[in-house]
C-alpha cells in the first residue's frame, strides 16, 4: 500500500477510535487510535505533527480509564512535538497544556494542574477571540482545581464563566454545557448550598441523557453527584438509589480497575455508613480501596480518604 493510502486508513481508525470513545467504549477506542498510530510512525518522520493528534488520543483514552502515568506519557510526547512544529501561541498547544492539567488534576497534584491550566489559559488568550469555547474548557477546569483545593469562591467564579461562555456559543443539549452544570454542583455541595447543587445536578443529568448514550461514564458522574447532594441532606434512600445507578453504568463502561468504579462503592459505604449499617459500609469501603491501591498514586488524597473511612467504620462495629 503507498503512503497516501496508508495515511487514509490511519485517519479511518481514528474516526473510529473517536466514534467508541464518544460512546465511552474506552477500550475499542485505544486500539483503533493504537492501530492508527502505529501507521502513522510507519510512513510519517518522528516529529511529524499528524502524530500529535493520535498520541492526544491515545491520552485521552487512558485518562478517562484512570491509567494516569500512560496518559501523562501521551500527552507529554504530544505536546513535544507541538512545540517543534508550532508557533508558540497556538491553540493546540493551549490544549495540550489544558490535558496535561486534567490528568495531574486526576492524580490529585493540584498545584501542578493549575499551573498547566493557566498556561493553557495564556496562551488561548493570545491566540483565539474572547468567547471561545476553549475558555469555557479552561475556566472550568479551573474551577474544578480550586474546588479540590478548598477555594470555593475562585471555584465558583471559574465555573460561571465557563458556564456564561458556553450558554453563548454551543446548543443548549451539548454534552460540555452538562460538564459546567455538574463542576458547578460539586463547588456548591461543597459550600453546603445544597438546594443549589441539586438544581444543578438534575440540569447536568438532564442534558446528558438527551446527548448521551444511556450506558456513558459520564451519566454515572451525574448520578453519582446526585447521589453525594442526597447524602449531604440527609436523605439516604434516595441518595442510595442514585449511587447504585450511577455504579451499574460504571460496571458496564468502566474496567474494573477504574478509579471511578472505587468512588462508588466509596460513596455506596458512606451512604450505609450514615444509616448505620456498618458492615455493609465496610464491605463497600474495602473495595473502594482495594481498586484506589491499585490505580492511584500513592499520596493521592482518595487513598488517606478510604482508609480513614474504614477505621472510623470499625469503631462502630
Amino acid at each position: 500500500m503507498n503512503p497516501p493510502s496508508q495515511l487514509g486508513l490511519a485517519a479511518t481508525y481514528q474516526g473510529m477510535g473517536n466514534v467508541y470513545y464518544n460512546m465511552g467504549e474506552y477500550l475499542e477506542a485505544l486500539s483503533s487510535y493504537e492501530r492508527s498510530l502505529e501507521i502513522r510512525k510507519i510512513v510519517l518522520p518522528p516529529n511529524h505533527f499528524d502524530l500529535t493528534a493520535s498520541y492526544n488520543n491515545i491520552g485521552m483514552v487512558y485518562d478517562n480509564m484512570g491509567e494516569y502515568p500512560k496518559a501523562l506519557s501521551s500527552y507529554e510526547r504530544s505536546l513535544e512535538i507541538q512545540k517543534i512544529a508550532l508557533p508558540p501561541n497556538h491553540p493546540d498547544l493551549a490544549m495540550s497544556y489544558n490535558n496535561i492539567g486534567l490528568v495531574y488534576n486526576n492524580m490529585g497534584e493540584y498545584l501542578k494542574a493549575l499551573s498547566y491550566y493557566e498556561t493553557s489559559l495564556h496562551i488561548s488568550k493570545e491566540a483565539l477571540p474572547p468567547n471561545h469555547p476553549n475558555f469555557a474548557e479552561a475556566y472550568n477546569n479551573i474551577g474544578v482545581v480550586y474546588s479540590n483545593m478548598g477555594e470555593y469562591s475562585k471555584a465558583i467564579s471559574s465555573c460561571e464563566r465557563s458556564i456564561e461562555i458556553r450558554k453563548t456559543t454551543l446548543p443548549p443539549s451539548h454534552p460540555d454545557l452538562a460538564t459546567s452544570h455538574n463542576n458547578i454542583s460539586l463547588v456548591y455541595s461543597n459550600m453546603g448550598e445544597y438546594s443549589k447543587a441539586l438544581s444543578s445536578c438534575e440540569r447536568s443529568l438532564e442534558i446528558r441523557k438527551t446527548a448521551l448514550p444511556s450506558s456513558h461514564p459520564d451519566l454515572a458522574t451525574s448520578y453519582n453527584n446526585i447521589s453525594l447532594v442526597y447524602s449531604n441532606m440527609g436523605e439516604y434512600s434516595k441518595a442510595l438509589s442514585s449511587c447504585e445507578r450511577s455504579l451499574e453504568i460504571r460496571k458496564i463502561a468502566l474496567p474494573s480497575s477504574h478509579p471511578d468504579l472505587a468512588t462508588s462503592y466509596n460513596n455506596i459505604g458512606h451512604v450505609y455508613y450514615n444509616m448505620g449499617e456498618y458492615s455493609k459500609a465496610l464491605r463497600y469501603y474495602e473495595k473502594a480501596q482495594e481498586i484506589w491501591q491499585k490505580s492511584l498514586p500513592p499520596t493521592h488524597p482518595h487513598i488517606a480518604l478510604v482508609k480513614s473511612n474504614i477505621e472510623i467504620v470499625k469503631k462502630k462495629m
